[in-house]
C-alpha cells in the first residue's frame, strides 16, 4: 500500500513511507493526548472537536485524517486503557493464605494502580459516561466485572467463612477500583506508594482468610 492510500498517514506529509508512518503515529497520539486533557478539565459531554484541536495546537483537517468524531477519538482513547487493563485479568498468580500469596496479590495490585495513574484522566472521563448511561461505560462495567471474576478465580475465599466467593470478591475489587480512582483523580492524597498497596494487600487477604 502506497502512503498516499494509508489512512493512518496524512496525505500531505512528504519523505518516504516509514517517515510518514512515523509522522503520523506522533501527529495522533498528540491528538490524543490533548483529548485526554480536554475530557479530564471539561468532561466528556462537555469537550468539543474545537478543544481538542486547539490544545493540540493542530487543525480539524489533521484531526479528521485520525478519527471521524469527537466519539471515534474517547473510543481509541479508552481502548487503549481497556486494552492496558483487561490485560491484567489473566495475569493474577494463585493467591493463598501465605507470605507467597500476598506477594503475587500484592504485586497485581501494583500493576493495577500503575494502569490507573497512567490512564487516570482517561479513567474519569470514561466513569463520566458510564454514570450517564452513554454505551461506551458498559465496557467499565465489563472490565470491572472481568478484574472481580480473575480475583475470584485465583483467591481461594475458606468455605468456613461463610462469604459467597464472588460477592466478596468483587466487593473487595470495588474498593481496589474505587481507591485507585480517587488516587488517580486526586481525591485521594496518596503519598507513600508502598503504604496503599501494603493496606490494600492486607485488607484484602485479612477479608478472605481471617
Amino acid at each position: 500500500m502506497s502512503a498516499r492510500s494509508d489512512p493512518a498517514v496524512p496525505s500531505a506529509a512528504g519523505g518516504d513511507g516509514r517517515a510518514l508512518q512515523s509522522r503520523g503515529q506522533r501527529t495522533r497520539q498528540r491528538l490524543l493526548d490533548a483529548a485526554a486533557d480536554v475530557f479530564d478539565r471539561v468532561g466528556y459531554h462537555a469537550a468539543r472537536v474545537d478543544d481538542v484541536v486547539a490544545a493540540a495546537d493542530s487543525s480539524h483537517g489533521t484531526f479528521y485524517l485520525y478519527f471521524t468524531s469527537k466519539e471515534d477519538l474517547f473510543e481509541q482513547l479508552v481502548g487503549e486503557a481497556a486494552t492496558e487493563l483487561h490485560g491484567l485479568i489473566g495475569d493474577l498468580a494463585p493467591v493463598t493464605n501465605s507470605a507467597r500469596g500476598r506477594a503475587a496479590l500484592r504485586a497485581w495490585l501494583a500493576r493495577v494502580s500503575e494502569a490507573y495513574a497512567r490512564y487516570g484522566r482517561v479513567i474519569r472521563a470514561w466513569t463520566e459516561a458510564e454514570l450517564s448511561a452513554d454505551p461506551i461505560g458498559r465496557r467499565g462495567e465489563d472490565l470491572l466485572t472481568g478484574l472481580a471474576l480473575a480475583l475470584t478465580r485465583r483467591m481461594r475465599v475458606p468455605k468456613r467463612s461463610g462469604l459467597d466467593p464472588t460477592i466478596a470478591t468483587l466487593a473487595l475489587m470495588m474498593m481496589v477500583e474505587r481507591l485507585n480512582y480517587y488516587a488517580a483523580s486526586g481525591q485521594v492524597e496518596v503519598r507513600d506508594e508502598d503504604e496503599l498497596l501494603d493496606t490494600l494487600s492486607d485488607v484484602i487477604m485479612a477479608a478472605a482468610f481471617g
